[in-house]
């Protein structure tokens, strides 16, 4: 685990949460397992196989040390989880998690629970999905905005920042979505933004007579057990996206799937939807590197027609 003791030594003091360390692209052998990310006041150690005492100990002693270097006088946070399969076990490791804990990123609040459940309510691999949508909005702003799969809306955030006039954010969990409502709020965000509590492909009326959209985002979980499987499940949103488009519109297609790569993606929607033209894949944040670009996230655009 020395290139994970190694990354400790070397973390930035960070004001928006980030990755530290990501053993899971397997550039680092024997690292494979471990996950490094800072929730700031809050390190977060995730590992995907057990860890040891040992380890744990390593670890803290690390963290303890570069703490010191950075905030001296400042108590050291941090929490380990251990995921298993769709399940997880966290374990508060020393100090404190701030109750509500807000992070943030490029100045968008964001609502985090970091000692309950699998996810921890924002997922930092997404930062550059959210610049782009940044970015794209400001320049055409006005979009209304269709945000499928929202979870805790924060690309609806970023949108409505950005000038979108309305985010349309359709997710089947309420209780993500409250935390969206919530992040909406901290951002001063008061209007345009509607949250739609429903499984999505028994809702296609309600979001079709919403439509048209110039921006669609589409952000499935790859396996959801009985909600959503992406390698059955992605070309039922694919084949939705020509009715729903505004012409000249845009789609951000994001799958987190090391199983399925670019082409997976890329052959569907020729063969499904052959009138959108795909227009770039977004990189990655550079901490995210893999051995393999087809195992790591996946973020691609599509435009329609004009």
């Amino acid at each position: 685990m020395q290139a994970l003791l190694d990354a400790i030594s070397a973390a930035p003091l960070s004001a928006d949460a980030q990755r530290i360390f990501h053993g899971r692209g397997g550039l680092y052998p024997g690292c494979e397992q471990w996950t490094l990310d800072v929730f700031p006041p809050v390190w977060v150690l995730t590992s995907f196989v057990p860890a040891s005492d040992a380890e744990l100990a390593a670890v803290h002693m690390a963290l303890s040390e570069r703490w010191h270097q950075l905030c001296p006088g400042e108590p050291l946070n941090w929490v380990y989880q251990y995921r298993f399969e769709a399940r997880a076990e966290t374990r508060l490791m020393a100090g404190s998690v701030p109750e509500p804990h807000v992070v943030t990123e490029n100045g968008a609040q964001f609502r985090v629970h970091l000692l309950k459940g699998l996810n921890h309510g924002f997922f930092v691999d997404m930062a550059e999905g959210r610049h782009w949508v940044r970015e794209h909005v400001a320049a055409r702003p006005g979009l209304k905005v269709l945000n499928l799969f929202a979870y805790t809306c924060s690309f609806s955030v970023v949108a409505l920042q950005a000038g979108a006039r309305q985010v349309i954010n359709v997710d089947m969990s309420d209780g993500a979505l409250a935390i969206g409502k919530r992040n909406h709020l901290l951002n001063g965000l008061t209007a345009g933004a509607s949250f739609l509590p429903h499984d999505i492909f028994s809702s296609w009326g309600k979001i079709t007579r919403n439509g048209p959209y110039e921006l669609i985002i589409l952000d499935p979980p790859s396996y959801q057990k009985g909600s959503f499987v992406a390698d059955k499940d992605y070309a039922r949103l694919m084949r939705r996206l020509p009715d729903l488009l505004a012409p000249g519109g845009h789609a951000l297609l994001c799958l987190n799937s090391p199983k399925l790569g670019v082409a997976f993606l890329q052959e569907q929607m020729q063969a499904i939807a052959p009138q959108l033209e795909f227009v770039q894949r977004i990189a990655n944040p550079p901490v995210f590197a893999d051995v393999s670009s087809e195992r790591s996230l996946k973020v691609l655009v599509y435009r329609a027609p004009a």
